[in-house]
C-alpha cells in the first residue's frame, strides 16, 4: 500500500502532460466539490450538521456566488499571471471547484427562481452528474488512446524500416 502515492505520483509527473494534469486536477475537484455542496445543502435543509445558510443584510447568499468569484480569480491569473502561476495545480482545483458551486445551482442561474429544492432543481444535478461522467470517461478513455497512438506510431516505423530494407535490396 506504501508504493501506491509514489507510483500514483510517478505516473502522474511521467504519463500525464500539464494540460493533462491541470484537466484532472479539475474533474477531481470539481467532483468532490460538488459531492460535498450537495451534502452541506441537504444537511442545512434538514437542519443537522454545523452549516447554516449565510446571509448578507438579509439576502441569501447562494453559493454560486462564491464559484463566479473563484472562476473571476482563476481568469484573472489565466490573463494576467505568469506561466508559473497560471501552472500551479491550485489554479485547476479552484477552477473546478468554483465551476462545481455554480454548476450546482445552474437552474436558479436559468430560471432566475429558487428552484434548488425543486423539481426544476433537477436540472442543475443532471448537469453536474453529466459533466463528471463525460469528464471522468475522458480520463479512463485516456490509456487507451496513448496506446492506439503508440501502437500507429510503432506500426508506422515498422512500415518505413521495411520500405527502406526494399529499396536498399532493391
Amino acid at each position: 500500500m506504501t508504493e501506491v502515492l509514489p507510483r500514483l505520483r510517478r505516473v502522474l509527473r511521467d504519463d500525464l502532460d500539464q494540460g493533462q494534469r491541470a484537466a484532472l486536477a479539475s474533474w477531481f475537484s470539481f467532483t468532490t466539490t460538488f459531492a460535498a455542496v450537495r451534502a452541506v445543502t441537504y444537511s442545512i435543509r434538514a437542519g443537522n450538521g454545523p452549516f447554516r445558510n449565510i446571509s448578507a443584510g438579509g439576502e441569501h447568499l447562494h453559493h454560486y456566488l462564491w464559484g463566479i468569484a473563484m472562476l473571476a480569480g482563476v481568469g484573472g491569473v489565466a490573463v494576467h499571471g505568469e506561466e508559473k502561476h497560471r501552472d500551479h495545480p491550485v489554479v485547476a482545483l479552484c477552477y473546478g471547484g468554483g465551476l462545481a458551486l455554480i454548476v450546482d445551482e445552474f437552474a436558479l442561474l436559468l430560471d432566475l427562481k429558487d428552484v434548488y429544492w425543486a423539481k426544476q432543481g433537477r436540472l442543475s444535478v443532471d448537469i453536474g452528474i453529466g459533466g463528471i461522467a463525460v469528464a471522468g470517461s475522458y480520463f479512463a478513455a485516456l490509456p487507451v488512446v496513448r496506446a492506439m497512438r503508440e501502437r500507429r506510431a510503432a506500426e508506422r516505423a515498422e512500415l518505413a524500416e521495411q520500405a527502406g530494407s526494399q529499396q536498399q535490396a532493391g
